[in-house]
């Protein structure tokens, strides 16, 4: 199974530039897997039986979520492309159930990043697509939103 942008290309059309998602996405499955860690250490060195084997019971609990959410996430990544051509801008999601947004570079009227401090610091942020007469898409969370838009806004 190739990339969907490789799949739609026309003749002529080019990639300039992909991202994807951020790998901000990870962070919950981080955070859970340091409370698992604590937990477990916690249980090490708890003496009485009883609260040790709650501790491990609550590592357990907790490194289950941290998998599962580090699934998820990576999932996430694995289907969600955004790229830009020398002729459009693709965004994809899902997959099975499949979400795409296409808009030509003639179409594309402003571009519009947000970032909050944590994104300007990590370099991931919103970007809003606005097209003449189609109206606008945002892309969420995606790996440098600046670069993104100077090839969108570059020609």
């Amino acid at each position: 199974m190739g990339r969907y942008v490789d799949d739609i290309l026309q003749p002529g059309e080019k990639v300039l530039y992909s991202t994807n998602a951020h790998w901000i996405f990870y962070l919950p499955a981080t955070g859970l897997w340091i409370v698992a860690l604590a937990f477990f250490g916690l249980s090490q060195m708890v003496v009485a039986e009883t609260p040790a084997s709650i501790c491990r019971w609550l590592a357990t609990i907790a490194a289950v979520a941290a998998i599962y959410k580090m699934l998820t996430a990576w999932f996430h990544r694995w289907t969600t492309e955004t790229d830009v051509t020398n002729l459009r801008v693709v965004h994809k999601t899902g997959f099975i159930k499949r979400r795409t947004f296409e808009m030509s570079l003639d179409k594309v009227e402003s571009v519009d990043v947000n970032q909050s401090i944590l994104g300007r610091l990590l370099n991931y942020g919103d970007v809003t697509v606005r097209g003449v007469g189609e109206g606008a898409e945002t892309i969420s969370t995606i790996a440098s939103p600046l670069d993104f838009r100077n090839h969108i806004t570059a020609r």
